[in-house]
């Protein structure tokens, strides 16, 4: 076999001379090939929105990984949502629960239809187990999308590609906001753990195409994503992980490829700009926005959706947002530019936490409606 990392073959195994190897120079050039040789050397950009959004007649969003299940409780109809849940599972069998989160996306704009996977959950256990008992099919999915880089968001990311990633359609887009979401990370919160770092080499084995939405972007000619999410309310990025810049051992985010603020530092806490929502806009209904983890605030991430798209009806937020670990004040506060935004439907998941449920329910309680692992909710005709 070729060995690729001898210095003499590198130009036959990348198409890259030797002199262009040399005259690149120093930090830039190793950084460059050694992502070549993990599959990431050039990661495409995604289509920039350039017009109007897309719009789309039909969505429908199901949670596949989030912390709570609830078998008995029933189907329903709510104002103009159609609100599915999974039901009982047969004996020896169940969905599973975790603190992580993961949607699957169906949407239809006349005969054309699309199938996403948003988020991958903590484990891969959870993640294939719950897609197997959905009956959602891998060779289905038309792009992936990660929010951020947290591991509850893509731990589940790497075992779902080794089991199925003979049954995925080629170059399989997989969206996300830069090169931060490789960095690797640190927990914070109490005593430093470590938080994991996405796998560059599974994306790679697995031939997916790493697509960077940095900037507002259409997904799969349906979606649109927010890009970079400004801070322009009273929310406050809470920091409670810590990346690591750098790669080792192929591990981690390459420092080339970073704002150009971050590139010098070695720990960088948290900031979250590469986070990023999906949205789509659907017919006669207006915005329904999948916040994700609304690391820079949920108030700012829809802002960022109806900026960007132009669209000012908001129909459904959906997500996680980021409120459990804030006190009652800042709750309320969400609550209240929530109120003046007037989406249609409040959808909380995974860290919204029960305090931001409850205040909604009780004082939002037609705009309401409570998800559960395996619930699927339908928007449009």
């Amino acid at each position: 076999m070729q060995n690729i990392y001898d210095e003499s073959n590198i130009g036959h195994a990348w198409g890259v001379s030797r002199r262009d190897v040399l005259c690149v120079g120093g930090a830039a050039a190793f950084s460059s090939l050694v992502a070549a040789l993990l599959g990431a050397a050039k990661p495409a950009r995604a289509q920039a929105l350039g017009g109007p959004v897309p719009e789309v007649d039909h969505l429908a969003v199901r949670l596949v990984t989030d912390s709570f299940q609830l078998a008995i409780a029933p189907s329903m109809k709510i104002g103009a949502v159609e609100v599915q849940r999974f039901g009982m599972p047969p004996a020896g069998k169940s969905l599973l629960e975790e603190f992580g989160l993961s949607m699957h996306i169906e949407s239809r704009r006349g005969d054309e239809s699309r199938s996403m996977l948003l988020d991958f959950g903590f484990t891969s256990e959870t993640l294939n187990n719950n897609l197997a008992m959905l009956a959602i099919a891998p060779e289905s999915l038309d792009a992936l999308i990660l929010s951020h880089g947290h591991y509850d968001h893509f731990g589940g990311l790497a075992g779902f590609l080794r089991q199925n990633h003979a049954r995925l359609r080629a170059d399989l887009p997989l969206y996300l906001g830069g090169e931060e979401c490789f960095c690797s990370r640190e927990w914070t919160v109490g005593k430093p753990q470590d938080f994991g770092a996405l796998d560059r080499k599974a994306l790679a084995h697995a031939k997916l195409k790493v697509v960077f939405a940095e900037t507002p972007a259409v997904v799969a000619g349906h979606a649109f994503t927010t890009g970079h999410i400004p801070i322009a309310s009273f929310e406050k990025v809470l920091a409670p992980s810590r990346m690591t810049v750098g790669v080792k051992d192929g591990v981690g985010c390459f420092p080339d490829k970073l704002p150009a603020s971050k590139r010098a530092a070695t720990v960088v806490p948290d900031d979250f700009e590469h986070e990023l929502a999906t949205c789509f806009n659907v017919k006669n209904r207006g915005l329904v926005v999948l916040t994700s983890c609304s690391h820079r605030g949920v108030v700012n991430t829809v802002k960022r959706a109806v900026e960007v798209s132009g669209v000012k009806t908001v129909h459904a937020v959906m997500g996680g947002f980021h409120l459990a670990p804030q006190k009652e004040d800042y709750v309320r506060d969400t609550v209240a530019a929530l109120k003046e935004i007037n989406p249609d439907y409040v959808i909380p998941m995974h860290c919204s936490g029960e305090v931001f449920t409850d205040i909604v329910r009780n004082e939002m309680p037609d705009k309401f409606i409570r998800a559960y692992s395996g619930s699927r909710f339908i928007f449009g005709a």
